[in-house]
């Protein structure tokens, strides 16, 4: 399964990438805002932070505004991934910008009939929000799993992304269900690498090791 950051903050986006273990980044206007940096900035530089996919979210609603608003974002860098919302006009244009090449991340998908309607419009990633339906009575993760039923029956390309991710049994279960891909904020992305008996494993190991007076080097 990928790892994406869901973040535009790029001090939390450099710290991940350098462990090596980062796929992508995924941010929004609500993220950018947070940032308080110009939109096209902060984006051009998460995308030299990292080599895969960085969605990056058009504002508009309507079909022709949003294809304005692609052509100028996938001008930034080639790992630019469109971010359409999951509505006719955001499918029209997913439709459109795939068939020339251009990665299109499909947002705010909340049912299994939505998500067979973006692979069936060609998108590179759907993504359902998985937190989001939790709280709303919903159980978040059998839509991952009916979602990834649909997709093998037909043998779609689409990547389901999980997002809005709450915690660290959000991607466990992800992984388990086999989502191709999984965005969580940074703090959930280092919860993963908690236990408390690595810590006190290594609390052993350092206290056993000070015993012998050695060191290395």
């Amino acid at each position: 399964m990928k790892f994406f950051v869901d973040t535009a903050d790029t001090k939390d986006i450099a710290e991940l990438a350098a462990t090596g273990l980062l796929d992508g980044v995924t941010t929004n206007p609500s993220l950018i805002h947070k940032s308080g940096r110009d939109f096209m900035d902060v984006t051009k530089e998460i995308c030299g932070l990292v080599d895969g996919p960085v969605s990056a979210e058009v504002v508009a609603l309507d079909h022709p505004t949003m294809m304005k608003e692609a052509e100028i974002l996938r001008k930034i860098a080639d790992n630019v991934c469109i971010k359409v919302p999951l509505t006719i006009d955001g499918l029209k244009t997913c439709k459109a910008l795939t068939s020339e090449g251009t990665m299109v991340n499909v947002t705010l998908c909340f049912s299994a009939n939505q998500a067979l309607l973006a692979a069936k419009a060609g998108a590179t990633f759907v993504s359902p929000f998985v937190g989001r339906h939790d709280d709303n009575g919903f159980d978040g993760m059998a839509l991952i799993e009916d979602i990834r039923l649909i997709y093998d029956n037909y043998d779609f390309g689409t990547e389901i992304l999980v997002a809005s991710v709450r915690h660290a049994i959000h991607v466990l279960q992800s992984a388990k269900i086999g989502a191709d891909v999984m965005t969580a904020p940074p703090a959930v992305i280092r919860s993963l690498f908690n236990h408390v008996l690595t810590d006190k494993g290594i609390a052993g190991f350092l206290a056993d090791w000070e015993k012998t007076g050695q060191k290395i080097g």
